[in-house]
């Protein structure tokens, strides 16, 4: 594989780069606990967070709009979910945007993505209802989540203007189903990002064994290895979660170097053994 070295990843296609590693939402414990961690990790050089309107009946969005309104707009790329209920007719869609907008305290966020694809809607017309919240001005850029190839076919063809830049999937070193179905090689060669959350496995990857191993050649911990392995590969940035700031100091530290070509290659043959 070609090593990704940059700490900067590129957008889709877009020619804006955000951080490796970026933070995520889901299922936040302490929200005081993590305000504190988030603001850290702003001011420590990571740029980017995820959220949606559905963790925790947006109070993660609540979350963000706080931390954001203390640090400042400017330099965080914000990037929301919306259930693909909320995107089946352009009513529907907007007020949906209005209200993850008025949670978050903003009048933009820089990315929307569709949340999942749903079997029983209309695929086409949710992706014409995302490219509608670009028109209003609530978003700058587009996306999916949990799509595949096929459903990132349908979507790419569907588009009049604008592009799909990012797909936000699970992706770990425990579980590298984007690697064996084909999923990350058809978004490098679209110029797709891919946001890789459950990077480390509610801290599962923390106890396997040739982590720890590969992990005492570079004096790192299995979780920086989880992560290095990921920023790795290009156009992969990982959203873990944190609450806790000696936690988000470990995962900053899994920046700033790269594993080399030949552990690279040993990680890559960790059987997934969550599946």
């Amino acid at each position: 594989m070609y090593i990704d070295y940059r700490d900067k990843k590129e957008i889709g296609n877009t020619g804006e780069f955000v951080s490796a590693i970026g933070l995520g939402t889901w299922r936040i414990k302490d929200y005081d606990t993590a305000y504190k961690t988030f603001l850290h990790a702003f001011e420590s050089g990571i740029d980017n967070v995820d959220t949606a309107e559905i963790y925790d009946s947006g109070r993660a969005e609540e979350f963000v709009g706080r931390v954001v309104k203390a640090f400042g707009r400017d330099n965080i790329f914000i990037t929301t979910k919306l259930a693909p209920y909320s995107l089946s007719d352009k009513y529907s869609a907007v007020k949906a945007a209005e209200n993850s907008l008025k949670r978050l305290g903003i009048k933009y966020v820089d990315l929307i993505l569709i949340h999942w694809s749903e079997p029983s809607l209309n695929l086409v017309n949710q992706i014409r209802n995302l490219e509608y919240l670009i028109t209003r001005g609530y978003t700058r850029y587009i996306g999916v989540s949990n799509f595949t190839v096929s459903e990132l076919d349908i979507a790419i063809e569907n588009l009049s203007k604008h592009d799909i830049v990012v797909n936000q999937v699970k992706y770990s070193i425990l579980d590298k189903r984007v690697e064996r179905e084909g999923l990350l090689d058809y978004c490098i060669r679209n110029k797709i990002s891919i946001h890789a959350y459950t990077p480390l496995e509610g801290g599962l990857v923390a106890h396997n064994e040739i982590l720890k191993q590969v992990g005492e050649k570079y004096n790192k911990s299995p979780i920086q290895i989880a992560l290095n392995y990921l920023i790795s590969h290009t156009r992969v940035i990982a959203i873990p979660k944190t609450e806790n700031e000696e936690h988000l100091t470990e995962i900053i530290n899994s920046m700033g170097w790269r594993l080399d070509q030949r552990d690279l290659d040993i990680l890559s043959t960790i059987e997934d053994i969550l599946y």
